[in-house]
């Protein structure tokens, strides 16, 4: 399983997830700050949800996923996992992100703890951003777990597997200083800042095409697992549309008559 942090669940009146949408920009928050964001059934169902949302609107290019109230996000709530409630998706994972993150772009903003489960949102993202006091773990095996949602698999890829195995054997946790030093949090900023950071990110990404961010992503991702000798071939089918696309046209017109683009995302 996901989680092994102790959390508690206060009702409340507001969404367990809440979504808005700016710039190109979409923001998905983790609301359950009593909880330590620890995730429930509704909050993968939300995330999911948004996440479809995001891949399906052309107006959106870039995707950021925090949690409210200082924590990202504890985990798996346990309390609903003694109910018998697992917070997985079926063919999307924890959180309805693990297994299959969006096409688009996806940035984590992390404040407080992103342990277990949550570090492993954390990783099905692309991009993270970290307050200094950040903390980040997959501490399951304190528990006698493992961490199941990705984070035996993706953190080797994303820092030395020598660190990776350090941190899934003994369940300690990475400070966010150290997390930047080793290549696993894109900005480092102040306590209270990783959401602006994230949004100063986004914004960044959300001025290009969008075509071309899309396509770029999907070879970064999908490079790894490809067999040397077909590496070229398999990024031409990728990218070659994009060469081909309004965008590309109009990229090289606005550049020539030095002025922005109006992407079109065809």
């Amino acid at each position: 399983m996901t989680a092994t942090q102790e959390t508690s669940s206060t009702p409340t009146d507001q969404p367990e997830v809440l979504v808005t949408a700016e710039d190109g920009v979409m923001v998905i928050t983790i609301n359950r700050p009593t909880a330590k964001n620890a995730v429930t059934l509704a909050v993968s169902e939300g995330v999911a949800a948004a996440l479809d949302e995001l891949d399906a609107r052309d107006d959106l290019a870039v995707g950021v996923i925090t949690g409210a109230g200082g924590t990202f996000c504890a985990g798996m709530d346990l309390k609903g996992f003694l109910r018998g409630e697992r917070p997985s998706l079926p063919g999307r994972g924890f959180a309805g992100i693990t297994m299959a993150p969006p096409a688009k772009p996806m940035i984590a903003a992390v404040e407080g703890y992103a342990l277990a489960g949550g570090c492993e949102i954390v990783l099905a993202c692309d991009m993270v951003t970290a307050g200094r006091g950040a903390k980040l773990g997959i501490p399951e095996a304190k528990r006698g777990l493992v961490a199941a949602a990705g984070g035996l698999m993706r953190l080797p890829e994303r820092i030395p597997p020598n660190v990776a195995m350090e941190l899934a054997l003994t369940g300690d946790f990475l400070d966010a200083p150290r997390a930047a030093a080793i290549g696993l949090v894109n900005r480092l900023v102040d306590d209270g800042e990783a959401l602006a950071a994230a949004l100063d990110l986004a914004r960044a990404i959300a001025t290009n095409g969008p075509l071309a961010t899309r396509a770029s992503k999907q070879v970064i991702v999908e490079s790894r697992g490809w067999p040397l000798a077909e590496r070229w071939e398999r990024q031409a089918s990728i990218i070659e549309p994009v060469f081909a696309s309004e965008d590309a046209q109009e990229g090289a017109r606005a550049f020539a008559e030095k002025r922005a683009p109006q992407w079109q995302g065809r």
